[in-house]
C-alpha cells in the first residue's frame, strides 16, 4: 500500500493523466481533450465496464497472469467503484478521456498495482467494443419486453372493439368497413415483426470483442471462451481486425430503431387525424395532451405530435452511422468514438416513446357512432355489391362497371347505395336479386370477409387472443 511520503498512484494519473503519454512531449490542449473526450455520454457504460472488467480479471487469473490475491483485489475495488457510481460519488475526470481510464485510475488508486495488471491482454479498442455490446443486448432485452406490452395492449382493446366498424381507407378515401379492433391489430402485427428484427440482431450484438485487444489479438495465453461463458455471449467474434472495427452490430440495432419508430409515426398519423373533431373516432387521456397558451378550447395531442417528430430523429442517427463507417479502412479509428451518441439516443428515445404509447393505447377513448357515420359514408360497401353480383355469375369487369354506374346515380341523387330500392339496383345489372340489400349492410360487409387476416370479428377475435396469449417457444 501506499505511505504519506511515496508517490500515490492517483498522483501518477494526475502527473501522467492519458495512458499513452510517455511517449510525447507535450500535453493536449485543454481544447482538444474536450473536443475527444467521451466520458461525458460513454459513462453509462460504466456497469458494464465493470463487468467485461471482472470476466477478464477472473480468465487472466486462471491462466496464470495474475494471481489469486490481484483478483481479490480487483473484485474488491470494482464492487466499491460500483457503490460509489451508484450512489453519485465517482469523480469523473475530463482528463481521463473516457469511462475505461476514469475505472482504472480509481481501481488504481482503490488496490494499487493489481489494478495496473487488469489491462494485460486488452485494449481499449475491444474493451469499449465489449461493453457497448453488453449495453445494446440489455437493451434489446428491454425493447422485446416493451414491445410485447404495447402488443398485449393494442390486442385489448382489439378484443374490445372486435365488433366496432369503422372506414378503411385507401389514398386517405374511404374503402370498405373494417373493424376497429382489426385495424389496431394491424399495428400490433407492425410490432410484432419489430420485435423479429430485434432478437435477431440480438445474435450477432452477443458475440464477444474481448481478446482481439487493438488489433492484432495478443501474444499471452488467454482463454477468450471462457470469457465469453462468463458474460454470456454465444461465441467470439473469429477475426481480431473485424473484431475491434466493427459496428455492423450497431447500425442493424438504429435500422431496427428507426422501422419501430415509422410503426410509432404511423400510428401517431391516425391518433391525431382520428383525435380531430373534424374526424372525433377517439380521444385520448388528458395526461397524453396539452393546451394553447391563447385559445382554451384546445387538446392538443402533443405525444403523438411529437413522436412522430422524433421518428426523424432516430432516422437520423441510422444515417449518421452508415456514414461515419463507410469510409473506414481497417481497423479501428478514432472516428469510432461518434458511434455512441446517436446509438444510446435512438434506444433512449425508442424505449421512452414504447412506454409512454403502452400507457396512452390502455387509455384511448373510442366513440363507436362516429366510426359507423363515417363508415356509411363513401360508398364503402360498393365492392360487396360488385361481389354479390360476380357470385351470381357476372364476370367481375363487368360487375364493376354496374356498380360504379349505380355510384354516380348515387353521387347525383345524394344518397348512398343502400337507399335505392332493389328495382332501382337491378336497373344496372338484372342479376340483382331481392336479398341484394343484405350485402349493403356494414355488419354483413365485415363479417362476409372471414378468412384467415380479415376483418370478421371472430377473426379479430381469435387474432387479439393469438397476440395476448402466443403459443409457448420451443
Amino acid at each position: 500500500m501506499s505511505t504519506p511520503t511515496d508517490p500515490r498512484p492517483q498522483d501518477q494519473f494526475a502527473k501522467k493523466a492519458e495512458a499513452w503519454s510517455a511517449r510525447f512531449s507535450e500535453p493536449v490542449s485543454d481544447l482538444v481533450k474536450r473536443y475527444t473526450a467521451s466520458v461525458d455520454f460513454d459513462k453509462r457504460l460504466a456497469k458494464f465496464d465493470i463487468q467485461g472488467s471482472l470476466a477478464h480479471a477472473e480468465m487472466l487469473q486462471s491462466v496464470g497472469i495474475l494471481t489469486h490475491q490481484d483478483l481479490d483485489d480487483i473484485r474488491r475495488g470494482m464492487a466499491a467503484i460500483e457503490s460509489e457510481i451508484d450512489a453519485g460519488r465517482f469523480e469523473w475526470l475530463l482528463d481521463l478521456e473516457d469511462v475505461h481510464l476514469n475505472i482504472e485510475r480509481r481501481l488504481t488508486e482503490l488496490v494499487g498495482d493489481a489494478g495496473k495488471r487488469l489491462h494485460t491482454g486488452r485494449s481499449r479498442n475491444d474493451q469499449v467494443a465489449t461493453d457497448i455490446r453488453l449495453w445494446l443486448r440489455a437493451e434489446i432485452d428491454t425493447l422485446l419486453d416493451l414491445l410485447g406490452q404495447l402488443r398485449r395492449a393494442l390486442a385489448t382493446l382489439a378484443l374490445e372493439h372486435a365488433g366496432t366498424i369503422m372506414p378503411g381507407f385507401t389514398h386517405l378515401q374511404v374503402a370498405q368497413p373494417v373493424t376497429f379492433g382489426h385495424h389496431l391489430l394491424a399495428y400490433a402485427e407492425m410490432f410484432g415483426r419489430d420485435a423479429e428484427r430485434l432478437a435477431d440482431c440480438r445474435k450477432r450484438v452477443n458475440r464477444l470483442p474481448l481478446g482481439a485487444a487493438a488489433l492484432a489479438g495478443t501474444s499471452y495465453p488467454i482463454d477468450r471462451e471462457r470469457v465469453a461463458r462468463t458474460l454470456g455471449f454465444d461465441g467470439v467474434c473469429r477475426n481480431s481486425l473485424d473484431a475491434v472495427s466493427d459496428r455492423d452490430f450497431a447500425i442493424e440495432f438504429c435500422a431496427a430503431g428507426a422501422l419501430v419508430m415509422t410503426h410509432i409515426s404511423r400510428l401517431s398519423e391516425e391518433l391525431v387525424l382520428w383525435m380531430s373533431p373534424r374526424v372525433g373516432f377517439i380521444d385520448l387521456a388528458d395526461r397524453f395532451c396539452t393546451g394553447s397558451s391563447i385559445m382554451p378550447q384546445k387538446k392538443n395531442p402533443d405525444v403523438p405530435e411529437l413522436a412522430r417528430g422524433k421518428t426523424g430523429r432516430v432516422n437520423g442517427h441510422l444515417v449518421a452511422l452508415l456514414t461515419l463507417m463507410k469510409g473506414q479502412p481497417l481497423a479501428y479509428n478514432k472516428d469510432n468514438q461518434e458511434d455512441k451518441e446517436g446509438l444510446f439516443d435512438t434506444a433512449d428515445t425508442v424505449r421512452d416513446t414504447l412506454r409512454i404509447f403502452i400507457d396512452m393505447a390502455a387509455g384511448i377513448q373510442v366513440k363507436p357512432e362516429a366510426m359507423r357515420a363515417a363508415a356509411l359514408q363513401g360508398f364503402s360497401t360498393a365492392t360487396d355489391l360488385a361481389d354479390y353480383l360476380v357470385k351470381k355469375g357476372v364476370p367481375f369487369r363487368d360487375a364493376h362497371e354496374a356498380v360504379a354506374l349505380a355510384v354516380r346515380q348515387c353521387v347525383e341523387r345524394n344518397c348512398d347505395l343502400a337507399d335505392l330500392s332493389v328495382d332501382e339496383l337491378r336497373a344496372f345489372h338484372p342479376s340483382v336479386g331481392d336479398d341484394v340489400h343484405g350485402v349493403l349492410t356494414l355488419e354483413g360487409s365485415v363479417a362476409s370477409r372471414s378468412h384467415v387476416g380479415g376483418t370478421a370479428p371472430e377473426r379479430v377475435r381469435e387474432e387479439a387472443q393469438r397476440v395476448l396469449s402466443p403459443p409457448p417457444t420451443r
